[in-house]
């Protein structure tokens, strides 16, 4: 299928919290073979260029000025087989959630806990995708990309190239906007290690009098809890967690937690502290808040939310607003997750 470009393209479809925005030009590409006529075209050329998955981590506040790239590479296969392990690469643009659940059929385990996430394959990396204790990271193996200024060669990451952090990774800084995820490689087990001691799991495993899970257990449990915690964005508009959990350093957090003993809290690396943002965000007392069709989710305070008609920049204002309340009642600055642009 050769690329065809359309101008003024709407977006509202293609981003999860609904935002009707539009781009200067549009083009989907769904093979790799057409990726040296995209860097070659003049609508690439003029720039800039958002590379768009699944529309989940975003906020437009505006229509775009440049060309938006749907990237709607397929496919899913098995590269190798190692006693219990074996390495899966799925296309970037493979449905996160769809591609989790074909490893549980395929009896490959380790992305239980990641179930329901919304978006795509080749965001994993770039976000360090993370729930119930598991991070992207724990089971990427390689990462396959395209340079772009170098027309589309092939390069593959290690594990150890990505510099995986807390929902941050290299492609968020040197490698942003010069390498485009293409694939990505999951080094998963045919052994069960499940990992149910983090949030609702084993509590929903219990009510549900499943005492021997299995990864299937687990996955369906984390779909129930994610399901009735967070907005279908299909029904309300958002982008899933709008803020990270902060880590601070454990001087700070340890002064925090005895003023506020009951801040949950979790180790992180380097000694630090994660702390829950949603409980920070409830205590001031924003959960349910409304600014007209811009909200905080009345179950989940680490969701905003858009009623409907809200606009961008009516999102962003609500953003700041609770930022702007956690910093002056907690002193803890907090940082979106979504990219706005």
């Amino acid at each position: 299928m050769s690329l065809s470009f359309s101008h003024h393209h709407p977006l509202k479809s293609l981003n999860t919290f609904g935002m009707d925005a539009r781009a200067r030009d549009f083009c989907r590409l769904d093979a790799l073979s057409e990726l040296p006529a995209l860097l070659d075209s003049p609508a690439y050329r003029a720039g800039p260029v958002l590379w768009l998955g699944g529309g989940s981590n975003l906020l437009f506040t505006r229509d775009y000025p440049g060309l938006v790239v749907k990237l709607e590479l397929r496919g899913v296969r098995l590269l190798e087989e190692s006693g219990e392990d074996v390495i899966v690469e799925a296309a970037a643009g493979e449905n996160w959630h769809d591609f989790v659940l074909h490893t549980l059929e395929q009896g490959w385990y380790g992305l239980e806990n990641l179930s329901l996430i919304p978006g795509t394959v080749g965001a994993s990396p770039i976000q360090n995708i993370g729930a119930y204790g598991v991070e992207a990271k724990d089971h990427i193996h390689q990462v396959v990309c395209a340079d772009l200024e170098r027309g589309g060669a092939e390069l593959t990451l290690s594990k150890a190239d990505c510099r995986f952090g807390y929902r941050d990774s290299v492609f968020k800084h040197e490698a942003a906007g010069r390498l485009l995820v293409t694939a990505v490689r999951f080094r998963l087990s045919r052994a069960p290690r499940l990992r149910t001691g983090y949030g609702d799991i084993q509590q929903e495993l219990d009510a549900a009098g499943i005492a021997a899970p299995t990864p299937q257990d687990v996955s369906d449990a984390v779909i129930r809890i994610r399901s009735s915690k967070l907005p279908n964005p299909a029904e309300l508009g958002n982008a899933g967690s709008f803020f990270k959990n902060p880590v601070l350093p454990a001087e700070q957090a340890q002064a925090l937690l005895a003023r506020h003993p009951t801040l949950p809290h979790y180790p992180a690396a380097d000694g630090k502290v994660k702390l829950a943002a949603g409980w920070l965000i409830d205590q001031c007392g924003l959960k349910g808040h409304r600014d007209g069709d811009a909200g905080v989710h009345a179950r989940q305070a680490l969701v905003l939310v858009n009623y409907g008609a809200a606009s961008g920049e009516q999102m962003r204002a609500l953003a700041d607003k609770v930022r702007a309340e956690v910093r002056q009642r907690f002193g803890v600055e907090l940082e979106p997750e979504p990219i706005v642009l």
